[in-house]
């Protein structure tokens, strides 16, 4: 027992008690809900078992029942399991009611923690002189009747007159280059 690895978070205690006790713990999918008292039991089989102390059991089992998995599970009709997953008895109203509203709770925080973020987000935007998201204005709707029958001619455009605007002359170039056809006639510096 002395070289057994300690686990060191209540992540890595859930996975070991879900392997330990597959019909009361899951890993993964909606969690049972847990026998009242069921940390007494988990003491007395674990206890020496990778080197887990009862604060790390009660921070773990503290974290498998708040999380949203098994709060889901607790529902009016549903049944509590020991450790061998054996029926201990259905959930009291109150206990489905706390459920409840622990639940809603958690999602208010989160949902509270986005709308930050995403205010964060905007304030960052906005100082760096970014467009901030403007609500795109509507526009006309398109008319339901064609402008033209189907397989009828174009009508020619009607032209415009265009003003001329006065011809600007341009200064004269001081130096003119002329091209050069015979390569053995440049000298240096000519372009």
């Amino acid at each position: 027992m002395e070289n057994q690895p300690k686990l060191n978070s209540s992540k890595e205690v859930i996975a070991f008690l879900a392997e330990r006790f597959p019909h009361c713990f899951s890993a993964e999918g909606e969690a049972r809900p847990l026998k009242i008292g069921i940390f007494q039991d988990l003491v007395d089989r674990v206890a020496g078992e990778m080197n887990l102390s009862k604060t790390q059991l009660r921070s773990a089992l503290r974290l498998y029942t708040s999380s949203w998995r098994y709060l889901y599970g607790v529902k009016p009709g549903a049944t509590r399991v020991d450790l061998d997953g054996n029926p201990c008895g259905e959930l009291d109203e109150q206990h489905v009611e706390h459920a409840r509203k622990q639940l809603e709770e958690a999602k208010a925080r989160v949902q509270a923690q986005r709308a930050e973020q995403q205010a964060k987000k905007r304030e960052a935007a906005a100082a760096a002189g970014e467009k901030e998201d403007a609500p795109r204005r509507e526009r006309k709707p398109r008319p339901t009747t064609p402008r033209r029958k189907e397989g009828a001619e174009r009508k020619p455009r009607a032209q415009k007159p265009v003003e001329k605007a006065p011809k600007t002359v341009k200064a004269p170039r001081e130096e003119q280059h002329t091209p050069v056809s015979d390569i053995s006639a440049l000298t240096v510096g000519q372009a």
